[in-house]
């Protein structure tokens, strides 16, 4: 029974590797796409499009030539130019997505790896997704900048690398010799195809972006939950749509027209969703429910390809020892070829745009990895292969493409395999050691005066809890053990938080706190400082005797001058335009000022 589950799996895959490609690409990318696409900040993303524009085309064709190069020269197989051109689209691009590698080489063992992996990379969505990158980048601390050049160039990226894979595939599909199937595609008409497929898309994301907002708008009823279901829905409705209609049915680029799409909605619908939790958690089960399957799969095809010999003609595995350290090399010149791209555009990318710097390029550089997208492409690449050669009636030549092409998609996962567990495992540490997200003086002092403002907020609510029997008879130890600062307390900042409490009460309204089993846990008080009335609270026992001498009567004339004067101070540090200030941290104030605003803003949105 257990041969029998072996090959069950086995024929499993098989009918998956008969799909058409076209198809396993629109059953799995509009649905990854859009999250990602939605999740994107606006703002920087225009901001910045011109640098995600040097980063999704230009280095994205030099990686797609330099890794051609490497493959046809360097790599013992005889490939052509052209599949060697179309491996190097497949892996030029960032894709930042959980990878899964299962074997399924013998029985039990494929089934358990492929459940363990399968866990694993969702436990490692964390470090590899965009969009969790983002998350993992904002605990740290780490620039929006990078952020951006991060999330955006991903998408981009992965429009760019479809399109050359669009190009190229069709180029190595012609070899075949078959009527109808592939196309020899020059120069000239190369360009221009690619300009069909990258502006094509564009315009069709942007107009079914436009669509959707406008469902959307009459949607923005909150008469019900249906509403929102169908709001939904019409999100899920666009993105599939707009990636048929674009790759299908008018020829252009799919993933241009979602990411435009996702942007669209983005930018204008935000607003008009009635239930914005609703459609962030279906899309993010729906995001990770298509990547452990797409992973899954290819993760089996992958097991069976570099174990079997199905397309090796009895010869030893397709996977021998020298293609592993092929492997290996084909990783490290990966990593020095994207290193070279972006110095040699960091010239162009520092000057326009949001900007950069050498340290957020060398971690942009580093934190390239391949997936979903990748994995797609190469799976869809073999499909399609299985699918033409089928009519090729020499069967040495059919045997020939089948395995050039899964020796393809065997070097893709194991790039994707080896940039997961190297890159992703090691990007949080080199973030750090880059010192990309270590808080500035400026950071420092805005989080430590919030941190007194919570302090004395929290004291001056602790005094009006003191006013009222039920709670005068706590023990103030109970309460230091659990809130810890409250072991910073002085008797100095508790004595402010009582006149604090006294100034902001109505006199009619006014309770005296009981604080006489709170001042014997105090430190003793930093200064001495005059209070505005002696008598503080009546009947404080013998404990605070000794601090009565520190609380000196003033009048009230006095306080009218303190008054007076405290105000000219505040009105000179707001409005006295001769004082000096740090520009740099200034700047870093306001966009401190501007990240809260925003988050505000995103809240009240969150609540309709």
């Amino acid at each position: 029974s257990d041969h029998s589950y072996g090959n069950a799996i086995v024929e499993s895959m098989k009918q998956w590797l008969g799909i058409n490609g076209e198809v396993i690409i629109l059953t799995f990318l509009p649905g990854l796409l859009f999250l990602d696409s939605y999740n994107i900040n606006v703002h920087l993303f225009i901001q910045s499009f011109w640098q995600l524009v040097v980063f999704a085309f230009p280095m994205v064709l030099g990686g797609t030539y330099l890794t051609a190069l490497v493959a046809y020269y360097f790599f013992p197989y005889g490939w052509s130019f052209d599949l060697c051109m179309t491996f190097g689209s497949i892996l030029s691009g960032k894709y930042t997505r959980r990878p899964l590698f299962p074997s399924i080489r013998c029985i039990c063992f494929p089934l358990i790896l492929t459940i363990i992996l399968s866990l694993l990379s969702s436990g490692l969505h964390e470090a590899t997704d965009p969009v969790a990158v983002a998350v993992l980048l904002n605990e740290l601390g780490a620039p929006p900048r990078l952020k951006m050049h991060i999330s955006g160039e991903s998408l981009m990226n992965d429009g760019s690398a479809v399109v050359f894979y669009t190009i190229f595939s069709s180029r190595f599909f012609y070899e075949f010799g078959l009527d109808g199937i592939g196309e020899e595609i020059g120069w000239g008409k190369g360009f221009a195809l690619f300009f069909r497929l990258a502006f094509g898309g564009a315009a069709i994301g942007l107009a079914f972006g436009i669509g959707t907002v406008f469902i959307l708008f009459h949607l923005d009823r909150r008469l019900s939950g249906e509403d929102s279901v169908i709001q939904v829905v019409t999100t899920i409705s666009a993105a599939y749509l707009s990636f048929f209609t674009s790759e299908i049915l008018a020829h252009c680029s799919g993933i241009i027209a979602v990411l435009f799409c996702g942007v669209t909605v983005k930018a204008f619908g935000e607003t008009l969703l009635n239930n914005l939790q609703l459609t962030h958690h279906f899309w993010e089960i729906t995001e990770h429910l298509l990547n452990a399957l797409l992973f899954a799969l290819g993760g089996s095809v992958w097991g069976e390809i570099i174990g079997d010999q199905t397309y090796t003609e009895g010869q030893g595995r397709l996977f021998a020892r020298q293609d592993w350290g092929y492997l290996a090399l084909l990783y490290v010149l990966l990593m020095v070829i994207r290193m070279f791209l972006i110095y040699s555009f960091y010239p162009i990318t520092k000057r326009i745009g949001i900007g950069t710097n050498w340290k957020e390029s060398l971690f942009a550089a580093y934190g390239g990895l391949r997936g979903a997208v990748g994995i797609a492409l190469a799976l869809s690449l073999h499909a399609e292969t299985i699918h033409f050669t089928s009519s090729i009636p020499n069967e040495s030549a059919q045997m020939s493409f089948r395995t050039s092409t899964a020796k393809v998609f065997g070097f893709t996962g194991g790039i994707a395999f080896l940039t997961l567990f190297i890159n992703a495992t090691t990007c949080g540490p080199l973030l750090i050691k880059l010192g990309l997200v270590t808080p500035t003086e400026t950071r420092k002092k805005v989080l430590e005066n919030y941190r007194q403002h919570m302090i004395q907020f929290t004291l001056v609510e602790y005094v009006k809890l003191m006013t009222e029997d039920r709670f005068q008879t706590v023990d103030f130890m109970v309460m230091k053990e659990h809130i810890p600062f409250f072991n910073e307390i002085t008797y100095d900042k508790f004595m402010i938080a009582v006149q604090k409490y006294k100034d902001i009460t109505p006199s009619k309204g006014y309770l005296e706190p009981s604080i006489e089993h709170v001042i014997p846990y105090l430190y003793e008080p930093e200064t001495s400082h005059p209070s505005n009335d002696e008598k503080v609270s009546p009947g404080l026992n013998e404990t605070i005797t000794d601090r009565r001498s520190i609380l000196k009567s003033s009048t009230r004339r006095d306080s009218v001058a303190n008054i007076r004067k405290n105000r000219r101070r505040r009105v000179a540090t707001v409005y006295d335009l001769n004082e000096v200030f740090d520009e740099k941290e200034v700047r870093e104030e306001r966009m401190i000022f501007v990240h809260i605003l925003r988050a505000t803003y995103h809240r009240l949105i969150e609540h309709g």
